[in-house]
C-alpha cells in the first residue's frame, strides 16, 4: 500500500524521524507537559530562594535582637555605675562601669554584624530573572532571553 506525501499528518501518526509530533494533539500534549514542568521548576526555585532569604533575615533579626538586649544591659550597668560611683566615690562603682563598657562593645559588634547580614538579603533574584523569560518562551522566541 502506498502512502501519499501528506499521510503522516493523520491523527495518531507516530512522531517523525526528527522527533517532532505529527499532529496537533501530540503538539498540545507536549506544550502542556512542558508548561507544567516549567511551573513546577519555578515554584521549586521560588521556595529555595525564599528559604535562603528567610534564613538570612532571621539570622540578622536575631543578631539585632541580641544587640537590643545588650543595649538594655548597657543602660542598666551604666545606671548602676553612676549610682555606685556617686554613692561610693571609691571602689565598687567603677567595677560596674567596666561591665557596662564590655556590654557596650558587645552591643556594637552584634548591631554591626546584624545590619551587615540583613543587607545581604537579596529576595528572589533567580526566580525573578527566569519568570521574566517565560512570556517570550511561551511565544516561541527563546532567543530573546539570551540577548
Amino acid at each position: 500500500m502506498s502512502h501519499a506525501v501528506g499521510d503522516d499528518a493523520r491523527a495518531g501518526a507516530p512522531p517523525t524521524a526528527t522527533g517532532e509530533p505529527s499532529n496537533l494533539g501530540d503538539l498540545f500534549s507536549r506544550v502542556t507537559s512542558d508548561l507544567s514542568t516549567l511551573v513546577r521548576q519555578e515554584i521549586a526555585l521560588a521556595k529555595a530562594e525564599a528559604t535562603q532569604s528567610a534564613t538570612r533575615a532571621g539570622k540578622g533579626a536575631g543578631l539585632l535582637a541580641g544587640a537590643g538586649v545588650s543595649g538594655h544591659f548597657v543602660l542598666l550597668f551604666l545606671s548602676v555605675a553612676l549610682w555606685w560611683g556617686l554613692g561610693n566615690v571609691i571602689g565598687r562603682g567603677w567595677s560596674a562601669l567596666v561591665v557596662a563598657v564590655v556590654w557596650a562593645v558587645i552591643a556594637a559588634v552584634l548591631a554591626s554584624v546584624g545590619r551587615k547580614e540583613l543587607k545581604t538579603v537579596q529576595g528572589l533574584p533567580a526566580t525573578t530573572s527566569t519568570l521574566q523569560q517565560v512570556p517570550s518562551a511561551l511565544k516561541g522566541r527563546e532567543e530573546e532571553n539570551h540577548r
